[in-house]
């Protein structure tokens, strides 16, 4: 049972512009979808989507969406997974509901009231690419009105499980997660991202870091493209250089990579 983040998309306020920018700085190729009549674009990595753009439905502006992105939780049972939301405090504010050939969604969010989706998708699941592979997602950061209240509810209902975490002074702490359960016999589970309690930010909000090919090249194509450096490049634990910016259109993104310069 995965319970994973397997695919991330930008609702936005101007697809044509989103396009650009992000195939620009990310280096995602576009693949338009048919949906009829509702624009979508796949962005592809290695040769296979991870994602998707489109417009910030209508029923979803009037209540004052404003652009960001979302990710998809993959689930086996979305009836049951739904059920799980609603048992341990989540909210369901649409579906389930069919895509054809996609497969079963539902729109969510956590206690503090951040976004998701869940995905039953249908058809076999894609072997995983590779981690460091241009354009794919390297960390998944939880910014939560209270991070231990957050990772309770994902633990219970996604079965993730903590890795460890990290004292950021002030800033209070810093919690890495697994998306897989804990297991006594292989303690050593894949730490998938963070979880912080963030005070500034106006939601709670889930960020990913997509990879790029080199963070300086990458800062200067978000500038270039008209987009906004909030923070970094700065190194993290295992040289890792990141950036956390905002697209043109006010959505929030991150980048992780290498950085040439300091190699």
């Amino acid at each position: 049972m995965a319970r994973k983040f397997f695919w991330y998309e930008l609702m936005t306020s101007d697809h044509a512009a989103a396009e650009t920018f992000y195939a620009n700085v990310v280096g995602w190729t576009l693949s338009p979808f048919p949906t009829n009549g509702h624009p979508y674009t796949v962005v592809e990595a290695a040769g296979r989507g991870i994602g998707g753009l489109m417009p910030i439905p209508e029923e979803a502006a009037v209540r004052g969406l404003k652009p960001c992105w979302v990710g998809y939780i993959h689930v086996t049972d979305i009836d049951a997974a739904v059920t799980s939301v609603r048992t341990h405090g989540g909210s369901i504010h649409h579906g389930p509901e069919m895509i054809p050939t996609v497969g079963r969604f539902a729109v969510c969010s956590d206690p503090q009231g951040t976004m998701f989706n869940m995905l039953q998708p249908q058809g076999e699941d894609m072997p995983p690419i590779e981690m460091g592979t241009v354009g794919t997602v390297d960390w998944h950061e939880l910014h939560s009105s209270d991070w231990g209240k957050g990772l309770a509810f994902y633990k219970a209902a996604f079965e993730w499980s903590a890795t460890g975490s990290m004292d950021m002074g002030p800033m209070g702490t810093y919690q890495f997660f697994a998306m897989e359960p804990a297991d006594a016999d292989a303690p050593c589970s894949v730490t998938a991202g963070g979880m912080m309690t963030d005070p500034q930010a106006p939601r709670p909000y889930w960020t990913f870091y997509f990879h790029v090919d080199d963070i300086d090249r990458a800062v200067e194509r978000v500038r270039a493209q008209g987009g906004t450096i909030l923070f970094g490049p700065q190194e993290v634990p295992g040289g890792t250089w990141v950036i956390n910016g905002q697209d043109p259109q006010g959505a929030l993104f991150a980048l992780s990579g290498p950085r040439a310069a300091a190699s």
